[in-house]
């Protein structure tokens, strides 16, 4: 398994994620470790950005309005694409059986309730914010909803071998690269032979990284997600670009990952 050094270095790196990028104050970053260096710097700076993601989350309704920024008619599309997504993957020779998921910044259950139920036998949750979390609770009587987990996706650690799929969604945005490896990292040893890691995130397409500073959010590119990924000891297995999705919003992207054994492991070309 790749170690913490190396999850390091995916904070970086100007051969591989160091392309330029702005926040949406007008601070320009000639690469990402320009920026991780500014926003992470210090005793309190890891504390500091994390916490504006908190107060920003703190601040919304647990509806869905709340949870997907006042565009809650994307929903629809969100949930339409995300299942076939997952039959696909279904469908690949020597797929398993989807028994068991983790969602991953589930918010107030909106995907587990309006998909994961549906797929899966058993749907675990793990949310930040506890206000979000407990109206998950509140909302869900399906039993099947087994555990609602009130914690950081940074603190995070899944059951090893619990999963046949990790879901994570509008959730990795908020995390500094090197966590984000390291997080990834964990949820290897959570997938069960033959299982996935799913993400699915904004995903800039044509132009440079983004940092909201309303939220403390990155929206990363494409090659930057890939790079990191390929750090974590991941294989990119399928990928797909959400269709019918507001053209004023940054692009969404998902990607099955699997567990990329040295031999099956082939470095993906770097941004």
């Amino acid at each position: 398994m790749a170690g913490d050094s190396e999850c390091s270095s995916a904070a970086g790196g100007k051969d591989d994620l160091g392309e330029r990028g702005e926040d949406t104050i007008g601070t320009k970053y000639k690469d990402v470790d320009e920026l991780w260096g500014s926003e992470l710097a210090g005793e309190e700076g890891r504390t500091n950005w994390y916490a504006g993601a908190a107060d920003y989350w703190e601040a919304r309704d647990a509806t869905v309005d709340g949870v997907l920024g006042g565009y809650p008619e994307t929903s629809g599309p969100d949930l339409r694409e995300s299942r076939r997504f997952l039959e696909l993957l279904q469908k690949t020779p020597g797929a398993r059986r989807f028994e068991r998921v983790l969602d991953c910044g589930a918010g107030i259950g909106r995907v587990t309730s309006g998909l994961l139920l549906d797929v899966f036998e058993r749907v675990d949750l793990a949310e930040p914010n506890k206000k979000l979390i407990e109206a998950a609770r509140a909302e869900i009587t399906d039993p099947r909803a087994e555990l609602f987990i009130n914690e950081a996706l940074q603190d995070v650690r899944p059951q090893a071998d619990r999963y046949d799929v990790i879901w994570a969604q509008w959730v990795l945005l908020y995390l500094p690269d090197d966590d984000l490896c390291q997080f990834l990292q964990r949820c290897r040893s959570a997938i069960r032979p033959g299982g996935f890691i799913c993400v699915k995130e904004n995903v800039v397409l044509d132009g440079e990284w983004m940092v909201d500073k309303e939220d403390n959010s990155i929206s990363r590119t494409d090659a930057q997600y890939k790079a990191i990924f390929d750090r974590a000891g991941l294989s990119l297995f399928h990928e797909l670009k959400q269709a019918c999705w507001p053209p004023d919003l940054v692009p969404v992207k998902m990607y099955a990952l699997k567990v990329a054994t040295e031999a099956q492991r082939v470095p993906l070309k770097r941004p």
